[in-house]
């Protein structure tokens, strides 16, 4: 199978998996079809000026959250998390900081309209904000379900993370070198600084010391000295 085969293959999946999503979601009750709201979310998550934050890297969320789901029995209002997960990254310009605004506003717009109800439509907007903090309060299940799919990267193998690491330098190639290892820096001691970066019972057990051991690493390498 070519490049081009396994690209539209994906694409094919991930779509079929939206539809599936967005009818759960709305449980029987009358709607737009879900594939033109699908397919712009996909085009979207293609564009051009992505390099971690592409398909692939939903696919991966919406995957975490399945591994969630299955393994740690964390419960919650899932399909709205899936959703949550489609909405996250979808506007996404390296060189801008409302990304999660826009795009939680994004999805209130589509949702309204895709035949969710006022509660589902605020649920999901919320958690697509709750990713600029990635600090759910205690017992948001949604939250924290969404917040450490999301994170999971971080838990990956040293080959895996550097992959990501190098794919997040290449969004934002327009950044000089000194001030984005100075930046770079500042977020992994955000996140190092958290008490703890996965929310879940399973997240904590099964991703925690592996993500620190990344974070710790790419941090020491960025503040190196000469």
């Amino acid at each position: 199978m070519t490049a081009t085969e396994d690209s539209d293959l994906l694409q094919l999946q991930l779509l079929q998996h939206w539809n599936a999503t967005l009818l759960a979601a709305r449980a029987g009750r009358e709607g737009p079809d879900p594939t033109p709201y699908g397919r712009d979310l996909l085009a979207r998550w293609a564009e051009p000026q992505r390099r971690y934050h592409t398909v692939s890297h939903l696919r991966a969320v919406l995957a975490r959250i399945d591994e969630l789901a299955d393994q740690g029995g964390e419960g919650g209002e899932l399909e709205l998390v899936r959703l949550a997960a489609w909405f996250h990254d979808a506007v996404y310009r390296p060189d801008r900081s409302e990304n999660e605004e826009r795009s939680a506003a994004l999805a209130e717009r589509a949702l309204n309209e895709a035949g969710l109800t006022a509660h589902e439509v605020a649920e999901v907007a919320r958690l697509v904000r709750l990713t600029v903090t990635h600090d759910p309060d205690p017992g948001d299940l949604n939250g924290e379900t969404l917040c450490d799919a999301d994170l999971a990267i971080l838990a990956s193998d040293p080959d895996t993370y550097g992959g990501y690491a190098a794919a997040v330098r290449e969004e934002y190639a327009f950044v000089p070198d000194e001030a984005f290892r100075e930046g770079r820096a500042a977020v992994l001691r955000q996140l190092l600084d958290l008490p703890r970066l996965f929310r879940t019972p399973y997240g904590a057990a099964a991703w925690e010391s592996k993500a620190r051991d990344n974070l710790g690493r790419e941090l020491a390498e960025l503040t190196a000295g000469p």
